[in-house]
């Protein structure tokens, strides 16, 4: 009985670690069974919805469809062949999303997951469908909003082109008045844009004429593009008659400048003289003379070329330009001879300084020293008379550097010699 005793805990620990564990497989058992029904119910609600979204897509591309042969009628087989391979492209995903639906009805012992990622497929592939019918939809709508804005703006473009040849026609009256008083040269660029004008506003006209046809002929014609042609081409045919209106006053404009740069060449030229008289270099004195002899004749009869205003201020320009560069070059000779005149006295009295040392260490090695120094001697006094005697300061200048470098090297042949004998 003692014994009997002593187990009775342990079977009851066993027993309730048993009911324990049958009831913990049972609620796993159950907790699965409920995620399976969830999942399961989703998937059903997922095919469903993948059900409901091809036919859908089934019915936008048979709208689509019909819709090719309203765009051809309406805009031509260019548009229908693009909106066709739209279409295509759709009904290339529509047949595979139904051999998945297709596959979603045979299936027999597919798993849960398979389900989900084929019916997740069917309304990835019909989101494509939709997106891009809805786009080529949204284009045609689009183009067909144009077309009844462009009708609409088809009077407006009339009066616009009948203002233009009002005023090509006085742009016209204006430049023969002109010619009058200015050369062809002058008015060569306005007779241009003339000329451009009155292409542009033909090519506007027919535009607008084949425009009137098609609204004629057939209701509903798209005429978009054409009536944008003509609003370009009437834009252009403005532009190139401004610039036509405003030639009396660009040529004003250039007559003043013409004067103000002859003004300011004929200071130039008098400048330019004082300068060739006082330039101490003969070759920069020569050339600014030429560039004087040369220039100065502009300044003469120049009311017999204001003819052509344009030509006149450019070529004053012109010779103001070079003017200044053959100054510019003379100013450079005057104050490289500057320099070099204020340079040489000294250099001529380091050369000197220089020759007497090499001379002194000359003599200290006089039984050493061979002909090379004695030589290096003997150049750098030539040179140094050379630069006493020169009348060019840069001349002497050179002369006065070389003479102290020879001199250099004599004292450094003379010293090299003392120490190695």
């Amino acid at each position: 009985m003692a014994d009997a005793a002593d187990w009775l805990p342990s079977l009851v620990v066993f027993g309730a670690a048993a009911f324990a564990f049958a009831a913990g497989v049972i609620g796993f058992r159950r907790l699965g069974r409920r995620r399976e029904a969830r999942d399961a119910d989703a998937a059903r609600e997922l095919e469903t919805s993948a059900k409901t979204r091809l036919v859908g897509a089934d019915e936008a591309v048979r709208d689509a469809m019909q819709e090719i042969r309203f765009a051809e009628a309406q805009f031509g087989p260019e548009t229908a062949r693009t909106l066709g391979e739209t279409v295509d492209r759709a009904r290339g995903w529509l047949r595979e999303a139904f051999l998945l639906q297709q596959r979603l009805d045979d299936a027999g012992p597919a798993t849960a997951a398979e389900r989900r990622s084929w019916s997740s497929r069917i309304a990835s592939l019909c989101d494509s469908v939709e997106r891009a019918l809805a786009d080529a939809e949204t284009e045609l709508s689009t183009r067909r909003a144009a077309e009844r804005g462009a009708v609409d703006d088809t009077p407006a473009l009339r009066d616009r082109e009948q203002r233009l040849v009002a005023r090509r026609a006085d742009a016209a009256s204006a430049l023969e008045r002109l010619g009058s008083r200015f050369s062809a040269s002058a008015l060569a660029g306005a007779h241009g844009s003339l000329a451009r004008a009155e292409h542009d506003l033909a090519a506007a006209g027919a535009a607008l004429d084949e425009a009137a046809r098609r609204i004629a002929e057939t209701p509903g014609a798209p005429v978009a593009g054409l009536l944008d042609r003509a609003a370009h081409a009437l834009q252009r045919t403005e532009g190139e008659l401004e610039r036509v209106e405003h030639v009396e006053l660009d040529l004003a404009r250039a007559a003043e400048d013409a004067g103000r740069e002859a003004a300011d060449l004929d200071a130039e030229l008098l400048a330019a003289r004082r300068e060739r008289d006082l330039a101490a270099d003969p070759d920069s004195g020569a050339a600014l003379a030429v560039a004087i002899g040369e220039l100065s004749p502009l300044l003469v009869g120049r009311e017999h070329r204001a003819d052509d205003p344009f030509a006149e201020r450019d070529r004053l320009r012109a010779a103001r330009d070079r003017l200044e560069a053959a100054r510019a070059t003379a100013r450079r000779a005057q104050d490289r001879l500057d320099g070099a005149r204020g340079a040489l006295p000294g250099a001529i009295a380091i050369a000197e300084s220089q020759i007497r040392v090499a001379g002194e260490a000359l003599e200290r090695a006089r039984a050493f020293a061979g002909a090379d120094a004695r030589t290096r001697l003997a150049e750098a006094e030539r040179q140094l008379g050379i630069a006493r005697r020169e009348s060019d300061p840069v001349a002497a200048l050179d002369a006065a550097r070389r003479a102290a470098s020879r001199a250099s090297d004599a004292e450094a042949l003379a010293h090299y010699a003392a120490l190695h004998r």
